[in-house]
């Protein structure tokens, strides 16, 4: 079992890490900015939901091999690049309007919820930071490296989604009083497209 000492250490790098700017954060403060507070919480849970199943592929050696494959790294990462650019050019073209009403913000939390799901899985890069960061922590003398493993993803999925939503609450706010305008609504839809779509295009660009 994990000491707490251990399980400490964990929990502070990784909030570290969590908050520091990178594609994920990127996303959740994209979609509260331009779609409000609900659009962000269901990123985040998205997100959250995703790194439970990268850890059940890490469990499984099936990250390590995604890991070791350049044609199955380079698939998933064209893949997931392609849907980020998809997502961005939805984005753009949707009318904020239709969006903001009470039935648009239900349905569409609940598609960005799944698309952010999705997203997360068509990120190798993500799969290798599990291989590359939880093994640090893991201690063979004190039980099963499994189980060891399985803890710290849960921790980790628990206090991805603590972050994640701090940062929808506070994009929500800034959404909140931006959206008064069509104008800067339908701006900010535009922004937020194209910084996804931007973020397509980093993730085609990288590298094992």
């Amino acid at each position: 079992m994990i000491s707490l000492d251990q399980l400490a250490l964990f929990s502070l790098t990784s909030l570290v890490l969590i908050f520091t700017p990178g594609p994920d954060i990127i996303y959740v403060l994209t979609r509260g900015l331009a779609q409000g507070r609900g659009a962000a919480l269901a990123a985040a849970a998205g997100f959250s939901l995703g790194n439970i199943v990268h850890t059940g592929l890490a469990v499984c050696g099936l990250s390590a091999m995604l890991a070791s494959s350049e044609l199955a790294f380079t698939l998933v990462k064209v893949a997931g690049g392609l849907y980020l650019i998809f997502l961005g050019v939805t984005l753009w073209r949707a009318d904020p309007q239709l969006i903001l009403t009470p039935a648009g913000t239900h349905k569409t939390s609940w598609l960005i919820f799944r698309q952010s799901i999705l997203a997360n899985l068509l990120n190798p890069k993500v799969a290798i930071f599990f291989l590359a960061f939880f093994p640090q922590f893991i201690r063979p003398a004190q039980g099963s490296p499994a189980l060891q493993m399985c803890i710290l993803g849960l921790t980790f999925v628990v206090l991805t989604m603590f972050g994640f939503s701090l940062v929808a609450l506070g994009a929500g706010l800034v959404n909140a009083r931006l959206t008064a305008s069509p104008a800067v609504s339908a701006w900010l839809h535009k922004g937020a497209g194209a910084m996804l779509m931007l973020l397509g295009l980093r993730l085609l660009w990288v590298d094992r």
